[in-house]
């Protein structure tokens, strides 16, 4: 892990970092052998986007945790493939047409998990190296969207992620992952979410081998997933993932 910038405010340090070509942003207070939540980012969007800042600090600020985010491949500061740029062709088309979508966006999620899987794994080895993470904290994982798409497949793989918050995401092609998948879930469902379909998103979260797993359906669409849910997801982590002990001012 190489270290490029460091900047701090209202208490929150970010490191950007990278870990071998993939770019990503650590955020943390003075809390020593913090407990660590990994999140991703939505489709179209990167590790800065503000959605993830946001929700970065609130986990720092008032639960001590430390927080990693790193860019998906084909987007923030990573370079486009040309097989990535074929499937958003792909997605566009059909989204001009009025075709469905759903099928295209899981296999442009299962290309990027493909990558971002490993990625993801090579980066927990790395932070679990530095002295105020360590490698016997707890690790979650926070992703909705194409974060699901992508912290499925991850959390079906990788043992030391202990608690999940994951959802707005359904397709068959995450069903046989998610029976792998037995941590505590926490899963957001937009009830009239015009790009996923609602009896494909209950059957990914009845697909969950969990026996501690949990549905919050929100009315509203798509990108309308309420400001409360933050609140939500910092409760379910601090259950699931211990509280860190915050350094004094």
């Amino acid at each position: 892990m190489h270290f490029t910038a460091e900047t701090s405010s209202n208490g929150v340090v970010e490191r950007d970092f990278t870990v071998g070509e993939v770019p990503g942003v650590l955020f943390a207070s003075g809390s020593d052998h913090a407990p660590l939540v990994l999140m991703a980012h939505s489709g179209g969007q990167h590790k800065r986007a503000p959605g993830i800042v946001g929700r970065a600090h609130h986990f720092v600020t008032t639960c001590g945790f430390a927080v990693a985010a790193i860019d998906a491949p084909g987007h923030g500061d990573r370079p486009r493939t040309a097989e990535y740029e074929q499937h958003i062709a792909v997605l566009r088309q059909a989204q001009s047409a009025g075709e469905p979508i759903g099928p295209i966006i899981a296999g442009l999620h299962t290309y990027l998990a493909e990558r971002a899987v490993p990625e993801w794994q090579a980066t927990l080895d790395a932070l679990q190296e530095l002295p105020q993470i360590g490698a016997e904290g707890p690790v979650g994982f926070w992703g909705i969207m194409q974060g699901t798409g992508i912290g499925v497949p991850l959390t079906a793989v990788e043992p030391r992620i202990t608690a999940a918050v994951l959802g707005c995401l359904g397709h068959e092609s995450l069903t046989e992952a998610a029976a792998r998948i037995t941590v505590p879930i926490e899963f957001l469902l937009q009830w009239d979410d015009e790009m996923v379909d609602r009896d494909s998103g209950l059957a990914l979260f009845d697909a969950f081998a969990s026996k501690d797993k949990t549905l919050h359906a929100n009315a509203g669409g798509h990108f309308q997933v309420p400001r409360f849910e933050v609140d939500s997801a910092t409760r379910f982590f601090t259950r699931h993932l211990g509280q860190a002990a915050m350094s004094p001012a």
